[in-house]
């Protein structure tokens, strides 16, 4: 899935960056306590507010972001009958969700996809990809649409900023108890931080941050539930199973390769550990929760 996967890189790489760049400047030394322990309080409150501006930067230029790692080109003017449809259609969804129209653009890829970011409800970007348009009945992309509009309804990147936050203040702080552990019980270094807790730091925010995103991709399963139901509500039922039955087929004929996976609408079908850093539900799972839901 574009949006989350585009999240959680930015994230991670403004997380790395800030923390190389605070202890070139020496800002960290505050979280030294004499020079021989960690002040526990500081490192809290040090990781807290790291952790969550970290995470709301990256919701806040999440759709500069996706506009220019995708290509995607917002439709200012629609210039042919394809164009006008999508803009009518994304507007007219997003009046009955009670939002503000988003910008809608369309970017150039083969594979069935579509994409929702934003920093809030009325401030939203809906993009989806030539493939989707060139494969999908009309029916079928409004559903689409829909879903896609329900996620900006449902507030899902805002709420997906604060569990980050939340996973980057424990990957901000754990990082740091690790490197303090490495410096001073392995390299023997009884007073300030040597090479080892700087260097272990940044080993453990990368290696504790990727095993975290497990709880975001667990969210973001659920979530696919509840945007399903609402592209349900706005497009109608039976669309929204026609919808993923399409990209269950498209999966099946043509699955995207490894490192597109998580880019995708529906994913592969993972397995064991792999399934916790699925962004997605499986499709059977979300047409039968479609149809239990209609019953």
């Amino acid at each position: 899935m574009k949006r989350i996967a585009l999240f959680l890189a930015t994230n991670l790489a403004i997380i790395v960056v800030l923390s190389i760049t605070l202890r070139l400047l020496g800002v960290e030394g505050i979280l030294d306590e004499q020079g021989i322990n960690l002040d526990l309080n500081s490192l809290l409150v040090f990781s807290a507010l790291f952790g969550f501006g970290g995470s709301f930067l990256s919701l806040a230029i999440s759709k500069w972001t996706a506009k220019r790692f995708t290509k995607a080109q917002v439709i200012e003017q629609p210039r042919d009958n394809r164009e006008r449809w999508l803009v009518e259609t994304v507007a007219r969804q997003a009046q009955a969700a009670g939002i503000g129209v988003p910008e809608v653009a369309i970017y150039p890829a083969p594979e069935i996809n579509a994409f929702a970011t934003g920093m809030s409800r009325n401030n939203a970007l809906v993009a989806v990809s030539s493939g989707l348009l060139d494969s999908m009945t009309r029916d079928e992309a409004e559903a689409v649409l829909a879903h896609e509009v329900s996620h900006v309804a449902n507030g899902d990147m805002v709420t997906l900023a604060l569990i980050q936050g939340v996973v980057n203040t424990f990957v901000i702080f754990l990082s740091r108890i690790i490197g303090q552990f490495v410096d001073r019980v392995v390299f023997k270094n009884e007073r300030g931080h040597g090479p080892a807790f700087w260097i272990t730091t940044i080993i453990a925010e990368i290696v504790i941050g990727i095993l975290a995103s497990t709880i975001v991709m667990w969210f973001s399963r659920q979530r696919e539930f509840r945007a399903d139901a609402g592209g349900a509500a706005l497009a109608g039922r039976e669309k929204m199973i026609a919808a993923l039955q399409r990209l269950k087929v498209s999966a099946g004929e043509a699955e995207l390769p490894d490192q597109l996976a998580a880019f995708g609408i529906s994913g592969h079908i993972s397995r064991g550990l792999k399934g916790l850093f699925r962004s997605h539900p499986p499709l059977d799972d979300r047409i039968e929760a479609l149809r239990a839901g209609g019953a």
